[in-house]
């Protein structure tokens, strides 16, 4: 499988109890400066949420998640910038895309049975997020015979829902959904055999992003996981994930780059990478051929030994 271009996504969330930066945000004015920051440093799309997903997160109603994203999401496409809305609900999914956004980022994975419909009508891009559950209870004790192959059964399943409503099969991203409804080691088995769901044939986005695994791996604070972020996005993209779903934005996109461009042994200027994100129009339509193997190669293995098998 050849290895895509990282896209990053900045995160905005427009929320009161998102467990990295619940309230930060609230302010639309606020929301706005903070998501023009997350392009200006590199972003190519910017994921606006008005709901938390962070396990027992309290839901929210419909009129009031509409409150928090259309200005929000308004005042970012009238600047320019590409945004797509992180929302369950097909009502709040409408309203964004009215106000410009051009992707819902669905965790339910269209369990709103209005959501295929909409999506295939509006023509958008969707994310197909497996989660386990629903935020409140995702996290209570969570078991899979084989986390990779349950999760690729999932998607598969989903897959065929939005087909079958008409989405175009190019509209289409999957989400292992890291942190939902998973154990760390539920986790890291989803991230060493990544290729298995790039093997799909669809783009797979990651979100890590100074989640609560991470902490517990490395003993840190949820502002302090930067690093952890950073490993397992790179991971990722060694393993076929395109999209990656972010936080800090400039840190993760300087190693994403630095990754790429080991992976493709080429590389580009700041400047042109930056009018590449800038010109970008489909996160579903930026994968390029790199190697044969999106992992590389030990440095230490001869040209003769066998690759190092998937494990897990």
């Amino acid at each position: 499988m050849a290895a895509p271009d990282p896209i990053v996504m900045g995160i905005v969330n427009v929320t009161p109890d998102s467990f990295s930066d619940g309230g930060r945000w609230l302010d639309p004015a606020a929301a706005i400066a903070h998501g023009l920051r997350l392009a200006a440093d590199g972003a190519a799309i910017l994921d606006v949420g008005g709901e938390s997903t962070r396990p027992g997160a309290a839901a929210v109603s419909a009129d009031e998640e509409r409150r928090r994203v259309v200005p929000v999401i308004q005042g970012l496409t009238q600047a320019g910038v590409r945004v797509s809305v992180d929302t369950m609900k097909a009502v709040v999914a409408e309203a964004a895309l009215d106000a410009g956004a051009t992707l819902v980022n669905d965790v339910a994975a269209l369990r709103d049975p209005d959501m295929a419909a909409l999506v295939a009508d509006r023509g958008c891009e969707v994310c197909l997020v497996h989660m386990r559950g629903e935020p409140r209870t995702m996290q209570d004790d969570p078991h899979y015979d084989d986390v990779v192959d349950d999760v690729r059964a999932f998607l598969t399943a989903r897959v065929e829902v939005a087909l079958a409503a008409g989405v175009a099969r190019e509209r289409i991203v999957l989400d292992p959904g890291i942190g939902f409804g998973k154990t760390v080691d539920h986790n890291l088995e989803l991230l060493d055999r990544l290729d298995e769901l790039a093997a799909l044939g669809f783009p797979v986005l990651v979100g890590t992003s100074r989640k609560s695994f991470l902490g517990k791996i490395v003993g840190r604070d949820t502002d302090d996981r930067l690093p952890g972020t950073i490993a397992t996005n790179v991971l990722a993209l060694a393993r076929g994930a395109s999209i990656f779903r972010v936080h800090d934005v400039a840190p993760v996109r300087d190693a994403l780059a630095v990754a790429a461009a080991t992976l493709a042994r080429t590389w580009t200027t700041p400047a042109e990478t930056m009018t590449t994100s800038r010109t970008t129009t489909s996160t579903t339509a930026t994968r390029t051929s790199r190697t044969a193997d999106p992992r590389p190669s030990s440095p230490s293995r001869s040209s003769g030994s066998p690759s190092t098998p998937t494990t897990g």
